[in-house]
């Protein structure tokens, strides 16, 4: 095949696909960042993010996911499980992002409004991709600036494993799977 030829192809299949991609694998475990319509920081209240937290619990019980880690802010979210279904992320995470802007548009009178932009989600190739994205989620509200130290934020999982696994061992954790900065460049300003 002649390169323009094969260039006008790969663009034809990227128009067709999600964008970002993704890829819907069983029994996988992911890292997925939601961010929140042009950045506005319509989850501030901790009632809002506490209700997307419920929501993502009660969705990932119904298709059988396991919640591994996760923290809400006021302008996105992170999460790290692991599906059980692939084909089934999608439905997911449309219901937390459809549900949960129904309901805080509910409680802001702000019917119509969107909330949640889009979704990235990253399958997490080994045990030292599993515990990098692990610690960044817990790192994340100090990166932010909304805490000076992990174990002040509410809305993270970091006291979950703090109080099931100790607090020696998510130090071990850190220490032995170091933070890496896994924003992408446009993303800086969440």
């Amino acid at each position: 095949m002649k390169p323009q030829r094969v260039n006008s192809f790969v663009r034809f299949i990227m128009r067709r696909q999600h964008h970002p991609p993704h890829l819907y694998l069983d029994d996988t475990n992911y890292f997925l960042t939601a961010r929140v319509h042009n950045n506005q920081r319509i989850l501030s209240a901790n009632e809002k993010k506490r209700l997307i937290l419920d929501l993502m619990e009660k969705v990932f019980l119904q298709f059988q996911f396991k919640l591994h880690a996760w923290v809400v802010l006021s302008n996105h979210y992170h999460i790290e499980f692991k599906t059980r279904l692939g084909k089934d992320l999608s439905k997911a995470i449309q219901y937390i992002h459809g549900r949960g802007s129904y309901e805080i548009n509910m409680l802001d009178n702000q019917r119509g409004r969107k909330i949640f932009q889009n979704y990235w989600d990253h399958c997490l190739r080994d045990k030292g991709d599993f515990y990098k994205h692990f610690n960044y989620i817990h790192h994340n509200p100090v990166k932010h600036g909304y805490v000076s130290e992990m174990g002040q934020y509410p809305l993270s999982s970091f006291k979950y494993w703090c109080d099931k696994k100790g607090e020696e061992w998510v130090q071990s954790c850190f220490r032995d799977y170091p933070i890496v900065d896994f924003t992408l460049l446009q993303d800086d300003d969440l």
